[in-house]
């Protein structure tokens, strides 16, 4: 269905109480991540902490304010403050002409907002959702992705593309898919899936400053969620590379590669496989899935000789089935003491009844299992 049919019969109140859905699942406190969260995130007295959606917030206001060719445009990113609350301010202090709140035309806006990028200006386009893009994604691919190239690259299109990506909470299959393998397989796209505060801030920064179409995949689910920061991060300076994945555990004994939401889970299992039967588990933050930092999982291969890939993405042709090639396809091969495993969602269509949706995602009990079986340890 397209956005000018949906615009006929949804009405501002009812984008509201979408916002307002938006809004309440991104609470810090979501009971499936469990204690872990809670311990591994509480900031010590040197420490600061920064949510999330606030450090994208701050990257969007920073990049704003440094650059005047940088707009925002999408659904309810003006006057409601962003579906999820991520333009919060930003109306206000940067005006209606840079901050823009568009119809629910996805094909158009995106349009819209390629042709500003090939006449110089740098937008950044809000899906309110992912599964939104695909009204837009003949834009997305052959327009934004292919014009340099198509053109000899005489012609730059410098445009972020973002949102949130990945599981919801009780939305159903229509909202709960993730687009990271189904971008990352189109030539001319960068792809970043941040995790914690400081991914979000430092991949959105270098995402604008981006002289190529960037997509941006975000989650709704942890947007709420605080992690602590550096004063580096802090500073307006502050970006990451694209390209470049994380070691945000180290370990010996098997090497488990994640993005996004399903870190949190990886951490969990990780300390509580150390703490009960002293496996070392390094886990490895993707960050980026086009350009994949190659180098970093080899090195960590290299080291612990096993290896385990996770996404909530579905089985077939994803993230982890791009890694299980590599793989094959790199000296890791030589230096594996078992299969590469992928924990994936299941393959169906995201369910909405809340306990078969629970059972359709990996969850910190599958990635431990998985963990053991590839170490050969078993109960």
């Amino acid at each position: 269905m397209t956005g000018s049919l949906l615009r006929n019969f949804v009405n501002t109140s009812t984008l509201k109480v979408l916002g307002n859905v938006g809004k309440r699942k991104a609470l810090p406190c979501i009971p499936c991540i469990g204690t872990f969260m809670h311990k591994r995130f509480l900031a010590t007295t040197n420490e600061h902490t920064m949510t999330v959606r606030e450090a994208l917030n701050e990257a969007l206001d920073e990049e704003l304010e440094r650059d005047e060719r940088v707009f925002l445009l999408g659904e309810e990113v003006a006057q409601y403050n962003g579906a999820y609350k991520v333009s919060k301010g930003l109306l206000d202090k940067f005006g209606p002409k840079r901050i823009i709140d568009t119809p629910i035309t996805e094909s158009g806006f995106a349009g819209l907002a390629i042709g500003a990028a090939l006449a110089g200006l740098r937008p950044i386009c809000e899906f309110m959702t992912f599964n939104f893009s695909m009204q837009a994604i003949d834009q997305v691919v052959n327009s934004a992705a292919k014009v340099s190239y198509m053109a000899g690259g005489t012609v730059n299109c410098p445009i972020v593309f973002r949102g949130p990506n990945g599981l919801a909470i009780g939305v159903a299959a229509q909202h709960s898919q993730d687009f990271s393998a189904w971008y990352g397989s189109i030539p001319g796209l960068k792809v970043v899936s941040p995790w914690d505060s400081e991914d979000a801030k430092g991949l959105l920064k270098a995402a604008i400053r981006d002289p190529n179409p960037v997509i941006v995949l975000e989650n709704e689910l942890q947007y709420g969620i605080s992690y602590p920061v550096s004063q580096e991060v802090m500073s307006s300076d502050f970006l990451l590379p694209i390209g470049k994945a994380k070691i945000i555990r180290e370990g010996n004994d098997i090497t488990v590669v994640s993005h996004s939401r399903t870190l949190n889970f990886c951490m969990e299992a990780a300390e509580q496989l150390q703490a009960e039967e002293g496996i070392s588990v390094e886990v490895i933050n993707l960050r980026s899935i086009k350009p994949l930092d190659v180098n970093t999982i080899v090195n960590s291969v290299k080291k612990t000789n096993h290896l385990v890939s996770v996404e909530t993405a579905f089985p077939q042709f994803g993230v982890g089935s791009e890694i299980c090639a590599l793989a094959m396809e790199t000296e890791i091969f030589d230096y594996l003491d078992a299969p590469v495993e992928r924990v994936a969602s299941a393959d169906v269509p995201t369910p909405y009844a809340a306990n078969l949706e629970r059972l359709s995602v990996p969850d910190t009990q599958v990635i431990s299992k998985v963990i053991k079986r590839n170490l050969y340890r078993k109960k």
